[in-house]
């Protein structure tokens, strides 16, 4: 396909996407201080899954995208995370602290993440939210949880879910695995190696590990793909045609995995790119279900 074709289906994808309303959530629950130390809940408005018998709802943990930058906040994934919903899940969306609202020095846009509040907040979302959930959702059941995210949603989502595998003097290794069915990580940035060569979000990576002078000394804690074994299941879902994380940093990803004796599924969608996986009017959306539903049932 050419190029500009594949670009204009990118710009259409991307606009479809970010045209939903907002979906308010159900009710809203702090983990700590910061005004972006915040879970939005929402509950499930059907039955979900094959097997279902009308008990308690599985819990998809939801960690937005948006190359960890201050803009892009967890309102935007809110209308994927009310078509979880919909279909049954019970839903919390994790905000985090991202990037400064200045620009990076020599950056066009503002800079990726803050090393170390983004990964502190996430640990500290995960960590507070059995007890949240008993408050806030008495209609999920968290012993089958998934964990979702989109983008540097999904780097994140992988990252959590390998935090027992963190170096040892890690500040949020954990002393086992996370009580996970597993992850499903859409278009994840998930190998900081590759997706520094492809200048993935105008270097991100860097930024979010500090710049330059910092990434030698903080990737051993941040990059999924030095974190596994995990032996959590994992599925990543990617569009052959993504132009924003390209196809090659989830392959990258699974390879690393299979070298360290893990299996990762990698489910690809043709002619489908960076937006769809998190557009409820997009079939990609529907496959992204499936995929939790397959590891929550």
């Amino acid at each position: 396909m050419p190029d500009d074709v594949v670009a204009a289906r990118a710009a259409a994808e991307e606009e479809s996407a970010f045209s939903h309303p907002a979906v308010d959530p159900d009710t809203t629950a702090a983990y700590g201080d910061h005004p972006d130390q915040v879970i939005d809940f929402y509950a499930p408005r059907a039955t979900a899954g094959a097997g279902a018998s009308g008990g308690a709802a599985p819990l998809v943990v939801v960690l937005h995208g948006g190359a960890w930058r201050a803009p892009y906040d967890r309102r935007h994934i809110t209308p994927f995370a009310g078509f979880l919903a919909r279909r049954g899940f019970a839903v919390a969306n994790v905000e985090y602290r991202r990037g400064a609202a200045g620009e990076a020095p020599g950056a066009k846009a503002p800079v990726a993440g803050r090393w170390p509040d983004t990964f502190d907040d996430v640990a500290a979302a995960l960590d507070a939210l059995p007890a949240l959930v008993r408050r806030a959702l008495p209609q999920a059941d968290p012993r089958r949880t998934v964990l979702t995210g989109h983008s540097a949603g999904g780097h994140l989502a992988l990252w959590a879910a390998a935090r027992h595998v963190l170096p040892a003097d890690a500040p949020w290794r954990t002393g086992g695995p996370a009580p996970l069915r597993g992850v499903v990580a859409l278009a994840p940035i998930a190998d900081f190696e590759v997706a520094g060569k492809l200048d993935v979000c105008g270097g991100a990576c860097r930024q979010l590990l500090g710049g330059d002078e910092h990434v030698a000394e903080r990737q051993p804690y941040a990059d999924p793909a030095l974190l596994l074994p995990t032996g959590i299941a994992t599925t990543l879902v990617q569009g052959r045609t993504d132009l924003d994380v390209p196809q090659a940093v989830a392959e990258s990803y699974a390879e690393a995995a299979a070298k360290a004796g893990e299996v990762v599924g990698v489910t690809l969608l043709e002619d489908v790119g960076h937006f769809p996986l998190i557009d409820p009017v997009a079939d990609a959306c529907a496959v992204v279900a499936e995929e939790i539903a397959q590891l929550a049932w």
